[in-house]
C-alpha cells in the first residue's frame, strides 16, 4: 500500500498530478482545491489512498490524512465508490462534509453530480454517526489559533466568493487576525488577500 508521495510536480491536468518520487512518476487522482495547491516544477507530498481492481490500479491523492480518511469512509456507503467518493470532495471540503452529515444537510450533498436525494439520505443515515470518529486535521506547529468573530466569517465569505479554496480563506484571515486582533472586515479582507498573493 502506497500511503503518501513526495516529489517533484511534473504534470497538473484537469482531474490529476503527476508526482515524480525516487525516479518513479506517480500519477494521482485529485480534486480541484488539491490541485490549486500544486506549482509544476516545485516538491510536494500528497497522502495517497490505492484503490486496486482486477484490471486497474489508482492512486488517489490528498493534501491531508483527514480527506483521505473521508474518502475511504464514503466509500462504506453501498453505491459509492472511489470516482463518487473524490466527487464528493471536490464539492464539500472535510469542514463541510462534516457539518452536512451531521446537521442531515441533504440539499448539500444533492450539489454533488451522480448523488440524489435517496444517496444523500443513505449517506447521512450511515455516516453521522461515523464521521466524528475521523480525526480532524490540525494545522502546522505554531500555526494560529482560529478566533472566531464575524469579521474571520465576513472575510472567508470574500475570500470564497473570490475564488480561494476555504482552507486557505481561513488559514490567510486567521494569521492577519493573530498579528492585528482589533482588524476590521476592510483591513483583514486587503491584508489576507495580501497574504495569498504573496503564496500564490
Amino acid at each position: 500500500m502506497i500511503a503518501s508521495v513526495r516529489g517533484e510536480v511534473l504534470e497538473i491536468a484537469l482531474d490529476h498530478t503527476v508526482i515524480e518520487a525516487a525516479g518513479i512518476g506517480y500519477r494521482l487522482n485529485v480534486t480541484p482545491a488539491t490541485l490549486s495547491t500544486l506549482t509544476r516544477g516545485e516538491e510536494t507530498r500528497l497522502y495517497t489512498a490505492m484503490i486496486v481492481r482486477e484490471d486497474s490500479m489508482t492512486l488517489f491523492g490528498f493534501a491531508d490524512t483527514e480527506a483521505r480518511d473521508l474518502f475511504g469512509l464514503l466509500q462504506t456507503v453501498s453505491g459509492v465508490g472511489p470516482r463518487l467518493a473524490m466527487a464528493v470532495l471536490a464539492v464539500l471540503e472535510p469542514e463541510a462534509l462534516r457539518k452536512a452529515l451531521a446537521e442531515s444537510n441533504v440539499a448539500a450533498l444533492t450539489r454533488v453530480p451522480g448523488i440524489g436525494k435517496r444517496g444523500a439520505e443513505r449517506m447521512v443515515v450511515e455516516l453521522r454517526d461515523k464521521v466524528n470518529l475521523v480525526p480532524v486535521q490540525s494545522g502546522p506547529p505554531g500555526a494560529a489559533t482560529p478566533v472566531i468573530t464575524p469579521v474571520r466569517d465576513q472575510v472567508v465569505e470574500a475570500l470564497t466568493g473570490l475564488g480561494f479554496p476555504i482552507k486557505q480563506a481561513e488559514q490567510a484571515i486567521d494569521s492577519v487576525l493573530a498579528e492585528q486582533p482589533a482588524a476590521d472586515t476592510s483591513v483583514g479582507l486587503r491584508a489576507a488577500l495580501n497574504l495569498l498573493g504573496k503564496n500564490r
